[in-house]
């Protein structure tokens, strides 16, 4: 390659609308870095590839490709669902240019993800109101604990002066506390620093599948999806096996309450490229995604999902997101969530800091 094409690689892989180049016969001939991250796959397995390896048909059937191809007619499309072959579906603008390309007529895609800059507004929107919900429950547990020992402290020095009878009322008293008070360290969340090291974040997710099979044997199919490729994150390790494992029981009781037929949870691992976390842009992230196919999150609770004591379930206590929430972002990291009948996906992105991935 001529360090032009070099240069030129350079400035289309720093793009961050998608750029896909086919040929008259529906073959991918190129994809820049954001078209490889919106087709989540790498640049061998794209291609020479047929489009429709990767786009069910009805999508390629409603643009207007042929006539582009038959007639040299450029064209633009807005607001196209892409509905991909692994039920993903993204919301696009699609502007189609005729160009020449090693003497060869071919089609140039420029795919633009429009639901990216309505998310980053969201999460950052989402983000400040939890930290200030946290910020809230937080001082309210520090306020809650200090009476809660003072309580128990009485209860222990009344139990000395009560016959065995009534020692049960002030037993009742100490165990109510100190239930309270489990509930209050859980609202406060992890107080340690998380133990940053290299890290295969494989590892964590099989620990997660070994521990869920083990709870729950073969009721729930568990799918493995993963890209072996990606590097070492630099992580804690058991605060990514929890943050996990909190995600994965949250699908397992929705599937389990809804009573799913064939109920499954696949776990897959991608790499994307180009992703605002926060206001910070990471030029690699890995991308862990717990997929189930049980009946979606409610309406009602999606905006604020991640809060402490927002559940729908009857006997949830909310917890679980909310500190999985917490641990991906002590590394610099997010949690998404994406979710309609039949399909509910949670993607955790943490940054790789060293662009080892080829």
């Amino acid at each position: 390659m001529s360090e032009s094409n070099i240069e030129a690689k350079k400035i289309l892989d720093n793009l961050n609308t998608a750029i896909i180049v086919i040929d008259k016969a529906l073959t991918i001939q190129f994809a820049n870095d954001a078209g490889l991250a919106l087709f989540e796959t790498g640049y061998k397995q794209l291609h020479a590839q047929p489009l429709n390896d990767f786009l069910t048909q009805n999508v390629i059937d409603a643009l207007p490709i042929e006539s582009a191809i038959d007639e040299g007619e450029d064209f633009t499309e807005t607001e196209v669902r892409l509905s991909f072959k692994d039920k993903r579906q993204v919301l696009v603008d699609i502007t189609v240019t005729n160009i020449i390309l090693n003497k060869k007529p071919q089609l140039m895609f420029e795919i633009k993800v429009i639901e990216k800059q309505q998310q980053i507004s969201r999460q950052n929107q989402q983000n400040a109101q939890h930290f200030a919900a946290r910020e809230l429950v937080r001082g309210l547990a520090h306020e809650i604990k200090n009476p809660l020992g003072g309580i128990r402290g009485a209860a222990q020095l009344l139990e000395k002066e009560l016959d065995h009878e009534q020692k049960e009322y002030t037993q009742l008293i100490m165990e109510q506390s100190d239930r309270l008070r489990n509930l209050v360290d859980r609202l406060l969340g992890p107080n340690s620093r998380p133990i940053i090291a290299n890290y295969n974040v494989h590892q964590a997710i099989e620990q997660v599948r070994i521990l869920t099979r083990a709870q729950f044997g073969e009721t729930i199919n568990i799918v493995r999806d993963y890209d072996p490729s990606i590097p070492q994150v630099m992580v804690d390790k058991d605060m990514l096996q929890q943050a996990v494992l909190n995600i994965v029981r949250n699908s397992v009781q929705a599937l389990t309450n809804a009573k799913t037929t064939n109920p499954q949870i696949r776990l897959v691992t991608r790499v994307d490229r180009h992703v605002i976390v926060y206001k910070e842009h990471h030029p690699l992230v890995a991308k862990i995604k717990i997929i189930d196919n049980g009946p979606g999150i409610p309406t009602e609770i999606r905006d604020t999902l991640f809060y402490p004591m927002v559940s729908s379930k009857d006997n949830g206590t909310g917890l679980g997101l909310s500190i999985a929430q917490t641990l991906v972002n002590h590394h610099r990291g997010k949690i998404e969530v994406e979710s309609r009948p039949g399909h509910t996906e949670f993607v955790i992105y943490l940054p790789i800091e060293k662009q080892e991935f080829i």
